[in-house]
């Protein structure tokens, strides 16, 4: 196990869980959360007020300053929004920088760093400047500069927040090859869903400062467990709940009953849709809605729609249905769909 946090308070903030070698795990939350606190302890750059954290069985607690600073630079590597390359030295400078650091003798620095740029495929930019490598050169060689340190964890913070949508996607595409050959683990912090859909396998959901116990990132979108898990994987509809029997869930804000298939729990207080999870058809769990608006997108129409409690419900399709404002209409959806959640 690389990571063990159990009972981490800092300030507010109240945080468990824990990592395997070869993981990558997404770190989840709205703004204000405690996303960037929870970066900076596991990055050591600073310490819990309270509770364990065991970076590869060393407890980081009881470091010294000096003892954080030598296990930043040896145990791990930051990947930052920015780049952070020395803009009037080589690639193979760039690279070798943490080597020297770390007082590497110059012939094995130079070994290292020209093994770390072939596998980053930049063996032949090795004498190139930044400002004369593409963006996603760019990056490839920041990554090579993290890993000739081998580093046992890659902290990555919003990587591509700071990129153009046009060329996000092949940078994305070029990190996932670089780091399908690291053995170490990987924590990835961002807003985007669909980025830590495809590039983690496992995510902590953290809201007000709390963590919800770790789930597969396949597992978050089919079926969260909490409001603040719904919401961060982008559930539009929630509303207040009450558990009835034969798995049933009253909804007081759309002021309807439905069947749920999935488990609900003692404290179950919640109920969530996702909006493109609607249909038309149908006969299980029947909600008439009133058409309150039509919002054409791009790629999609999104559907406002009142519901019996007077609440608004959001039914997104990628297709343009033939509703207009002011249609009574009835909405069905499978029991599957609802997903009964927690505070």
């Amino acid at each position: 196990m690389i990571l063990d946090l159990k009972g981490i308070y800092k300030d507010y903030q109240h945080v468990n869980f824990s990592m395997e070698e070869g993981e990558y795990v997404a770190i989840m939350g709205p703004s204000g959360s405690g996303k960037t606190t929870l970066m900076n302890i596991i990055g050591c750059l600073d310490k819990p007020t309270k509770g364990t954290f065991l970076l590869n069985g060393e407890d980081i607690a009881k470091c010294t300053e000096n003892e954080m600073s030598d296990l930043r630079l040896k145990t791990i590597g930051f990947v930052f929004q920015s780049f952070h390359l020395l803009p009037r030295q080589s690639a193979l400078t760039n690279v070798e920088l943490p080597l020297n650091y770390a007082k590497v003798p110059k012939k094995e620095r130079r070994e290292r760093a020209l093994k770390a740029l072939e596998r980053v495929g930049l063996a032949d930019r090795v004498n190139f400047k930044p400002n004369q490598l593409s963006g996603g050169q760019q990056q490839r060689c920041a990554m090579a500069r993290i890993l000739v340190g081998q580093p046992e964890l890659v902290l990555l913070d919003e990587p591509f927040s700071a990129l153009d949508e046009h060329i996000k996607w092949k940078i994305e595409l070029e990190l996932a090859d670089t780091l399908r050959s690291f053995p170490g683990g990987v924590l990835f912090v961002s807003h985007s869903r669909d980025e830590i859909y495809r590039l983690c396998d496992t995510v902590c959901v953290l809201n007000e400062g709390k963590s919800d116990p770790k789930t597969t990132v396949a597992e978050l979108f089919r079926a969260p467990l909490t409001v603040g898990a719904a919401r961060i994987s982008g559930c539009k509809n929630i509303s207040r709940a009450e558990a009835g029997a034969g798995g049933t869930l009253y909804c007081a804000d759309w002021g309807v009953s439905l069947k749920t298939a999935l488990p609900l729990r003692e404290n179950t207080a919640y109920a969530g849709i996702r909006a493109h999870y609607f249909t038309l058809s149908g006969t299980e769990n029947p909600i008439t809605c009133t058409v309150e608006r039509v919002i054409p997108n791009p790629f999609s129409v999104v559907y406002m729609l009142k519901t019996p409690g007077g609440a608004l419900l959001r039914m997104e399709s990628e297709k343009a249905e033939a509703l207009h404002t002011g249609d009574t209409i009835t909405l069905h959806i499978a029991p599957e769909d609802v997903m009964p959640l927690t505070e």
